[in-house]
């Protein structure tokens, strides 16, 4: 009964009341009958009516209950979660839960002392992380000084670590990602010769390596690590990033000691790589309408990878609609000379390799991508998310679950530039998913496979509010 949420069980319990308040004025008119006391043919018309009065009480009795105590109480449970677990001064909303008498206020001082100590530590958290966040920066100006690009690999052949210069050689295959496959870069059986030959004869090894079409080849070093990962450093004197251009140092050192899971079913929330996405369209009407932009970004271990995005304007290859114009922003002339959907929908497929695709109401925006697959040349075969129900999942299927209403429940402040701009919504759908990762695990919820089953048991309960 954990899983049975507190609407749910007093519903049963109404429904039970109300059966066995029929039953007993049916044993009593019964027992009229039985004992000749009341002939049947004038009990039939009462005992209808009695019946269905006294349904019609207990279940006005349980929607009273329900709007004015079970909801309530569903909802200051929700909304302490997200006090408890996303670090936010987000307010519970006591209007709503006045019927509960004192218990609303009490939750309201114990969360609010809560949330004061917890900004107390995140203050001094957010300070060392500044300062550690400047060291970083001027490593990463170093690195970029230095003629050597750098990534560090696991001992799974995954990405862990890749500087600015690396993400230009990267950047020649494909999308750089953290961990991905270093296979998806750089010729497979070259590097598995490195690495025996490395075995062998040492820690350090000099050898060619060609990206997977074999167009460039580069001169690299392989250096192991005593935990079974290596790093690969490239000469990179032709190499040089415009003095404007970003410089990310992207790493993650926790992938280092990564187990891969047993199967995607039974991987934990919080190991998933997921792809957060979203699109900006010429209207609503998927098999009619065209996208005008992609946008998206990375999470990896729980967290935002700002170094990893996605974004490009795409030319639907017709007039973009005024009205829709008017809400994404987006003109005719922007998109002139911008790639086609077969050629954005096919990069966006490699930025988007080997994760879960999460965005804000998931089926509008798969059936624009999945319509023109055959032209990409791709299957959008992701594991899917959609925060709409993942909302549902923690709020309850009787909220609203518009983006914008799950921000604010979740304390995430949504910058009108970037509303309605494919990235900007990625943006702030990550956010929410990020937030909403350790609300799931509260709730028992910690593997994808458990995830998967909860949002088939409210696919067809929450309505499309986008």
């Amino acid at each position: 009964m954990k899983a049975v949420s507190v609407r749910l069980r007093v519903f049963l319990l109404f429904s039970a009341l109300a059966v066995a308040c029929v039953a007993a004025v049916g044993v009593a008119f019964g027992s009229g009958v039985y004992r000749g006391v009341v002939p049947i043919d004038s009990v039939v018309g009462p005992l209808i009516i009695a019946g269905f009065l006294l349904l019609g009480l207990v279940m006005s009795a349980w929607f009273a209950f329900d709007k004015y105590i079970a909801r309530p109480i569903d909802r200051l449970a929700a909304e302490m979660r997200v006090r408890a677990h996303c670090n936010t001064s987000h307010e519970i909303d006591l209007a709503e839960t006045h019927y509960l008498g004192d218990l609303a206020h009490a939750a309201d001082a114990v969360t609010r002392r809560l949330g004061e100590a917890t900004f107390e530590t995140a203050g001094t958290v957010a300070r060392e992380t500044a300062r550690l966040e400047v060291e970083r920066q001027r490593l990463t100006a170093c690195l970029t000084e230095i003629p050597v690009a750098t990534i560090v690999v696991s001992a799974t052949d995954k990405i862990v670590l890749y500087d600015g210069q690396a993400a230009e050689i990267l950047a020649q295959t494909a999308t750089p990602r953290l961990n991905a496959p270093i296979s998806d870069y750089f010729e497979e059986s070259a590097l598995g010769r490195a690495k025996q030959a490395l075995a062998n004869d040492g820690n350090e090894i000099a050898f060619d390596l060609s990206d997977i079409g074999q167009s460039i080849t580069h001169s690299a070093v392989m250096r192991s690590f005593a935990d079974g990962g290596y790093l690969l450093a490239f000469q990179t004197a032709n190499i040089r990033l415009a003095p404007d251009a970003a410089r990310p140092l992207v790493y993650d050192f926790s992938l280092l000691d990564r187990e891969p899971p047993p199967s995607l079913i039974d991987c934990p929330l919080r190991d998933l790589v997921y792809c957060v996405f979203d699109t900006e369209t010429t209207g609503l009407i998927p098999h009619r309408d065209e996208i005008v932009q992609i946008g998206a970004i990375r999470i990896v271990d729980g967290k935002l990878v700002e170094g990893e995005t996605f974004d490009t304007l795409v030319d639907p290859g017709g007039p973009i609609p005024r009205a829709s114009s008017k809400i994404h922003g987006i003109t005719d002339k922007m998109v002139m000379g911008q790639p086609r959907i077969a050629e954005a929908g096919r990069r966006f497929f490699e930025f988007s390799k080997e994760s879960v695709l999460v965005a804000h109401n998931a089926p509008f925006d798969m059936s624009f991508l999945r319509r023109h697959e055959k032209a990409m040349g791709v299957a959008f075969d992701h594991p899917i998310v959609d925060t709409v129900l993942v909302s549902a999942i923690i709020f309850g299927t009787t909220e609203r679950h518009m983006l914008d209403v799950v921000c604010e429940r979740l304390g995430i402040r949504i910058e009108k530039k970037d509303r309605h701009t494919a990235l900007g919504d990625a943006r702030v759908t990550a956010e929410a998913m990020k937030r909403m990762l350790p609300l799931l695990e509260a709730r028992g919820i910690k593997t994808f496979g458990k995830l998967i089953a909860e949002t088939r048991k409210r696919g067809r309960l929450v309505a499309d509010l986008n």
